[in-house]
């Protein structure tokens, strides 16, 4: 595999979604995975999930940039699950004030529960990973500093989102440099052998990572940035009617949600009464 592929980063293209201001990316991001975080209604849920991925297809993000991401949150999502399962199975009768025994101690409505934690894991993940790959840092920066936040934290943002593929990329190289090396790092060394090399790997690459935001730091601190209270962006883009839209539609996530509450008396959706 191309190691360019697997990094996780912005990574420039063409489609709509690349169109749209940081910061109507970053509130549509934030309202919705709040909104799909604190309702239970598996309606809401399924529609946020499906949009999700079918905005993702279309963002035309190669599905390679993100695999190793994906198999990461499919792992964490199953361990979530079954630890769910096996700490209370009885959770979801209780949840549901109903019981339906499918096997052994397995209900039909603590599935159903489980089925609901999958679809948050379909509606958040998707729009996280569109929002980073989609953005560019110093849009991002701008943006922020124009809606109120303080440049220097904006630009704190921005070389954080800069420096996290950076960090991957030399990742990547040094571990390509140790199995030339002879170091195996494949899949037929242990798992726990293959995290210990990986550490030995890592430690070093934070050390000399630590001493560049040193140097970064400092050459910053003598061009006297941070003196002034306002600064001017050389990459700021302003919101339009598309960007509008978008925050609209957040906000119009955040109404129903707010109304399935009423309409539910409560945060979950029981369709076995």
């Amino acid at each position: 595999m191309n190691n360019q592929l697997s990094v996780l980063g912005y990574q420039a293209g063409n489609s709509f979604i690349y169109q749209l201001n940081a910061t109507a990316k970053l509130l549509f991001f934030l309202l919705i995975s709040i909104s799909s975080m604190v309702t239970y209604d598996t309606r809401y849920l399924a529609f946020v999930a499906l949009f999700s991925v079918v905005l993702f297809y279309f963002s035309k993000i190669p599905f390679s940039s993100v695999k190793r991401v994906a198999q990461f949150a499919a792992i964490f999502a199953i361990l979530n699950l079954l630890f769910v399962f096996i700490f209370d199975p009885g959770y979801g009768a209780r949840l549901y004030d109903s019981k339906t025994i499918l096997w052994g101690p397995l209900t039909l409505e603590e599935l159903f529960y489980l089925f609901n934690l999958v679809l948050k894991y379909f509606s958040t993940i998707p729009l996280a990973l569109l929002f980073i790959l989609t953005t560019n840092p110093s849009q991002f920066a701008s943006s922020l500093n124009k809606i109120g936040l303080p440049y220097r934290s904006s630009y704190s943002v921005s070389l954080a989102l800069r420096y996290i593929p950076d960090m991957q990329e030399r990742f990547l190289a040094i571990r390509n440099a140790g199995q030339a090396r002879g170091m195996d790092l494949s899949k037929k060394v242990g798992l726990f052998s293959r995290i210990k090399l990986n550490v030995q790997l890592l430690l070093p690459l934070i050390f000399s990572s630590l001493e560049q935001i040193d140097t970064i730091s400092t050459a910053m601190e003598l061009r006297r940035f941070g003196k002034k209270k306002k600064r001017s962006w050389y990459s700021y883009q302003p919101l339009n009617v598309k960007d509008y839209l978008v925050i609209l539609l957040a906000l119009l996530g955040v109404a129903i949600v707010v109304l399935l509450f009423f309409v539910n008396q409560g945060r979950f959706f029981n369709p076995f009464h």
